[in-house]
């Protein structure tokens, strides 16, 4: 099984000096702003994605 994607930027502020939260699981820490946040994988939509079939289609 492989690791947990870390987030790159912080959802507040845009900074990147995060670090992982001792509060657990998905916690995360901003020393730029101070914010402290946690990110959760919320599950699958029912539809999926929907594309257009037109988007991008022939020029004919």
């Amino acid at each position: 099984m492989s690791e947990r994607a870390a987030p790159f930027y912080c959802p507040y502020c845009g900074d990147e000096d995060l670090r992982p939260s001792e509060e657990g699981h998905g916690a995360w820490e901003c020393a730029s702003c101070n914010r402290a946040f946690r990110l959760s994988f919320l599950g699958l939509l029912a539809k999926g994605l929907q594309r257009d079939h037109d988007e991008g289609g022939s020029t004919a």
